[in-house]
């Protein structure tokens, strides 16, 4: 076998001890949020209305879990997330029956208000993290955050490009928190970058299926 091939299949070898190693030493608190956060992702393939508890259980936990890695700003974020999931299991009750809004592509009107609130909420989130908070990462911290509740504001609108800020937040989340050693919960950003990604495919077959 070639040196070079050797060497790669060493580097793979170290790294998946090291890998293994730091799963053995995951909290508890990284596990059920991760947990519950893969059954959310499932549940809502399956347009199943228990998707709100398992997310509501997922994101109290992820609070805990990024604060204490100072990730304030994506803790915020899930805080968010969590009076939404409340707000969406009760709404799915009473709204389940009537037609959703129809998906649309964003406007050059509704892109300008997409980077107000990316750079506006980074600006605010940077701040704050720099100056009120020991965050050692409150550049990025708040690029992950901002980018989301853009991508947010595009989900409630029904607009495809939703998926697309939404994956730049997951992309830029991803290296962060395992820079923050918190791995499995990368491990469950990645799938929510996968399924982002057959999310815009999926609504855009869904739109196309609108105009015909």
């Amino acid at each position: 076998m070639p040196p070079h091939c050797l060497q790669f299949i060493s580097f793979l070898c170290v790294n998946m001890d090291v890998f293994v190693a730091q799963l053995a030493q995951t909290s508890i608190w990284e596990w059920i949020a991760v947990i519950f956060g893969v059954l959310q992702v499932f549940l809502a393939l399956k347009n199943n209305v228990l998707l709100y508890p398992a997310g509501i259980i997922s994101t109290a936990f992820s609070i805990v879990l990024l604060a204490g890695v100072q990730l304030y700003a994506e803790s915020l974020l899930n805080l968010y997330y969590l009076v939404m999931s409340i707000y969406g299991w009760a709404h799915w009750h009473r709204k389940k029956n009537l037609p959703p809004l129809p998906i649309t592509r964003t406007e050059k009107s509704e892109w300008l208000i997409t980077a107000l609130i990316v750079i506006v909420g980074w600006g605010l989130l940077y701040a704050v993290l720099r100056h009120w908070t020991d965050s050692d990462v409150p550049a990025w911290d708040a690029l992950v955050s901002s980018a989301a509740w853009a991508g947010m504001w595009l989900l409630a609108n029904r607009k495809l490009e939703n998926w697309i800020l939404l994956n730049i937040s997951n992309i830029i989340a991803i290296p962060l928190q395992f820079h923050k050693g918190i791995f499995v919960y990368a491990l469950l950003t990645a799938i929510l970058f996968v399924v982002a990604i057959f999310g815009y495919f999926n609504w855009k077959k869904i739109m196309k299926a609108q105009r015909s």
